[in-house]
């Protein structure tokens, strides 16, 4: 299973600011920051690809209205030649789940505990790449803030793009249940995180009561909100980094801040960023097209204008470009700064984003 499967008019018409022509896909722009909306894609570089067709497929990017790239992995030659087609180049970093084999064996002690007692070093959940850091433990922010510091050092990464960066899914999108034979209706404790020491012992040092001698703890308001600010200053800190370095941030998060806070404990209406990409997957909740613009209303409400949404959209999810055209619509007229793509941006894709521009570009 692929690890991410698992997991109003004026806004329109400022997508009118650029034409395009079948030679201005040949130049390269100069890049220059955005007045309209500005697209994104999630992008795995493939490091085999040639610079000539990097270049080219850039530059369609580029053309069809994509304005940044979040590349999970990093790759000299793919930031630069997507920069010089005029895109921002972010760094897109597992946060909170870290499983590399040195950190599992020289630090174990820094891994999240779930409500049952089983560590993530030893006991991933779901699936074995879950390995989720406590962000109680002592050493783990500073281990984050240098490997934030040391992507951005380099000076063809425009930006940090943090995802799982969250405690792990105590409740999974509802499509995925079958794929698990899970139910889910309630909070299980095998998925609930985290009940380290650490954690246990500063929550009660502040309420002056353990988590685990709770009857019900799923139903605290205080120890989800305990939860919520530990990641709050883990993303906090991360951001100070940032932008020391001059560098931008922005975060992959769950799609309303309703569903972030109840399944993953995110509450990131609250962090300082420059920009987030809720992953309005709509298959992953059973729910239509149309929910897309009911998500970004949602977030744009509680956001208050603190920094700007673009909604992530799930490619696979769409039947046709047809769906994928009122996808991406719906997101914008509710408020969405742009989109943000996952899966595969081909040529349809590249084409219902030019259509939507073209129909727009006499307002």
């Amino acid at each position: 299973m692929k690890k991410r499967d698992f997991i109003k008019s004026s806004v329109l018409a400022g997508i009118g600011a650029m034409s395009f022509s079948p030679s201005s896909a040949n130049t390269v722009p100069k890049r220059k920051e955005s007045t309209g909306p500005k697209h994104w894609v999630w992008e795995n570089p493939n490091l085999k690809e040639e610079e000539n067709d990097l270049q080219e497929k850039y530059s369609r990017f580029y053309h069809a209205g994509i304005r940044g790239m979040f590349f999970e992995n990093d790759s000299e030659k793919h930031f630069k030649i997507a920069k010089a087609a005029g895109l921002e180049t972010h760094r897109w970093m597992w946060t909170m789940n870290r499983g590399e084999k040195e950190l599992l064996e020289s630090h174990p002690e820094w891994y999240a505990v779930s409500r049952s007692g089983k560590s993530c070093a030893t006991n991933p959940p779901y699936v074995g790449y879950y390995r989720w850091l406590c962000p109680s433990k002592p050493g783990v922010l500073d281990y984050l803030k240098k490997q934030v510091k040391d992507i951005l050092d380099k000076n063809y990464v425009d930006g940090i793009h943090l995802d799982y960066i969250r405690f792990c899914d105590v409740i999974l999108p509802v499509n995925l249940w079958e794929n698990y034979g899970i139910d889910q209706t309630r909070e299980l404790p095998e998925y609930d995180f985290c009940y380290c020491e650490t954690c246990r012992e500063k929550y009660k040092a502040k309420t002056g009561v353990d988590p685990l001698e709770m009857k019900y703890p799923d139903q605290s308001p205080s120890w989800r909100k305990f939860r919520y600010d530990l990641i709050n200053n883990v993303v906090n800190q991360l951001s100070e980094v940032a932008h020391q370095s001059g560098k931008k941030i922005t975060a992959a998060v769950f799609p309303t801040p309703e569903i972030a806070r109840r399944i993953v404990r995110q509450d990131w209406t609250n962090w300082k960023l420059d920009g987030v990409c809720p992953m309005i997957y709509h298959g992953f909740y059973k729910e239509q097209v149309s929910w897309i613009g009911d998500a970004v209303e949602e977030g744009i409400h509680f956001l208050c204008g603190k920094f700007p949404l673009y909604a992530g959209v799930y490619l696979p999810d769409f039947k046709s470009n047809d769906e994928l055209e009122q996808g991406i619509k719906t997101a914008m007229l509710n408020g969405a700064s742009g989109v943000s793509f996952f899966g595969n941006v081909d040529e349809n894709v590249l084409g219902v984003l030019k259509k939507i521009t073209s129909a727009h570009s006499s307002l």
